[in-house]
């Protein structure tokens, strides 16, 4: 497969773009679905995209899926990213849905992923004030209750999409190892105890605070093995780094298209600006970065497919290092190609580089991607 599509996914992603122009083409639709562009996600249109079926793109057939794999997850967030379609909880969703396919029992699997094909949202709760890139650092503590359950008390943060969530994955500590003493929860969003409180951001309200004050969890609430839970994320992260890489390769695509469209039409010193040398040269190293960025995470995709058993770290963390780097760097050209028009909430482009900015910090910041590249060099 590596970077040439089947004529069926050809076909996916056409129908992607034409669902993308039909319900958010114009900016007055963008404007209306994002609050003015102060959410990423709009639950009138996530219902139409689990109604077209294309939630659950790659759930399995047994649970209500299409049965697709990662390279179909990937184009559904490049193309959805490229569209601006207001879908911004299906990233978190699909990551929370390949854990429970890998390590939940039937009964989580059933209730979980046949949730998230009819349009369901799950997040997942790892960060803490104390433990951001350090994960291992976390102090969120379940303990065993006389009852066989859990008792869970901790704050959680920056976590995205738990003001939507049905479910959500809870990382919390089961004993006093640092990467051997984790376990992941199955928690209902509206469990008590729980109360989530969002963080107002430049990109809006998108990530939040999550306070669990003497939770009960039942014994079956555990999703995998009791104190496994660190090695199921690791297990994890490769599908995580790759699917943002997905979204962001879309968001870099959509800053470049509307850089470009703008410097043909804008003129000075009567010509178009796309005509002067400086700008020309500029886009050009910019399709060529974006260009190289779908190889890699096309091919990247593909080999995750191929050898589902085998971590594939440094390759997804190439792929989301230079993702976001690319993603970034388009939307500040873009900007400043655009000048004024580009800083103005009337046009798209500050909008682009606020969701870019951050791309390089959630999901693993570039900086620790670029620790893990290094140690995969033998550095």
């Amino acid at each position: 497969m590596g970077t040439r599509l089947s004529v069926e996914q050809q076909d996916f992603t056409a129908a992607l773009r034409d669902f993308a122009a039909r319900e958010c083409g114009s900016r007055e639709q963008r404007e209306r679905l994002s609050k003015d562009g102060s959410t990423a996600h709009d639950p009138d249109v996530y219902r139409k995209l689990a109604d077209l079926g294309w939630l659950g793109v790659c759930v399995p057939q047994e649970y209500g899926g299409a049965g697709g794999g990662i390279t179909e997850a990937c184009l559904f967030l490049e193309e959805t990213s490229h569209g601006m379609v207001p879908s911004g909880g299906f990233v978190t969703t699909a990551i929370v849905a390949k854990a429970y396919e890998r390590f939940g029992t039937h009964a989580q699997k059933e209730r979980v992923l046949r949730a998230t094909v009819n349009g369901a949202v799950a997040s997942i709760a790892m960060s803490e004030p104390e433990a951001g890139s350090d994960v291992g650092a976390l102090r969120c503590r379940a303990e065993r209750h006389p009852d066989g359950g859990w008792l869970v008390n901790g704050h959680k943060t920056w976590i995205s999409n738990a003001h939507l969530a049905e479910t959500i994955l809870l990382v919390a500590r089961t004993s006093p190892d640092k990467h051997h003493g984790l376990t992941m929860f199955d928690v209902p969003a509206d469990t008590p105890g729980i109360s989530v409180r969002p963080i107002e951001t430049m990109g809006g309200s998108e990530v939040n605070d999550v306070y669990l004050t003497d939770v009960r969890l039942p014994a079956e609430a555990v999703v995998g093995d009791v104190d496994r839970g660190w090695g199921q994320l690791m297990a994890g992260l490769d599908h995580e780094r790759l699917f943002l890489a997905s979204s962001m390769l879309g968001l870099a695509r959509r800053a470049f298209d509307d850089a470009l469209s703008h410097v043909k039409v804008r003129e000075q010193f009567g010509s178009p600006v796309g005509s002067f040398q400086a700008i020309r040269h500029r886009l050009a190293d910019l399709a060529t970065e974006i260009e190289c960025v779908r190889l890699l995470v096309r091919e990247v995709a593909a080999d995750c497919e191929a050898a589902p058993e085998r971590r594939s770290s440094r390759e997804a963390s190439m792929a989301k290092l230079k993702a976001t780097e690319v993603a970034k760097r388009t939307a500040l050209e873009g900007m400043q190609m655009m000048g004024g028009y580009g800083y103005a909430t009337e046009y798209d482009m500050e909008r682009h580089l606020r969701s870019a900015v951050v791309s390089t910090v959630y999901g693993g910041t570039s900086e620790i991607q670029r620790e893990i590249i290094g140690h995969a060099l033998g550095l």
